[in-house]
């Protein structure tokens, strides 16, 4: 005859959560700067002045061409004053390399306009 087993299972306590108020809390309303952008300077102005395709003009591969020139030149001018600045030597890399990339697209887009920038500037291949 078989016997039986109580078995018992032991289990764990409730507890018993307490429902909390909501406490609305009111947050100040988040600042939101407006970035102010400082007008070019007075060279780079002229620079634009003197480059730009029409009124307003920033942008035009011509204008970004002669501005990276000028700061070539720039760069050009610190290098032989501190010949061992080499951070400022990878940076100037850089800038001639954009400006060579900026004069090929003009080139393939339209070569008369690449012709007179390159020869305003005094650059040629």
């Amino acid at each position: 005859m078989a016997t039986k087993v109580k078995t018992t299972v032991k289990k764990a306590p409730v507890k018993k959560t307490v429902a909390k108020k909501a406490v609305k809390t009111t947050k100040a309303p988040k600042k939101v700067e407006v970035a102010t952008v400082p007008a070019p300077s007075e060279e780079k102005q002229e620079v634009i002045a003197k480059f730009q395709v029409k009124e307003g003009d920033t942008g035009s591969p011509e204008v970004q061409v002669a501005l990276l020139t000028k700061r070539i030149e720039k760069l050009g001018g610190h290098l032989k004053a501190n010949p061992s600045d080499n951070h400022s030597r990878r940076g100037l890399l850089g800038i001639v390399s954009k400006r060579r990339r900026l004069l090929n697209y003009l080139e393939k887009r339209d070569t008369k306009r690449y012709k007179a920038i390159a020869q305003k500037l005094g650059l040629g291949k």
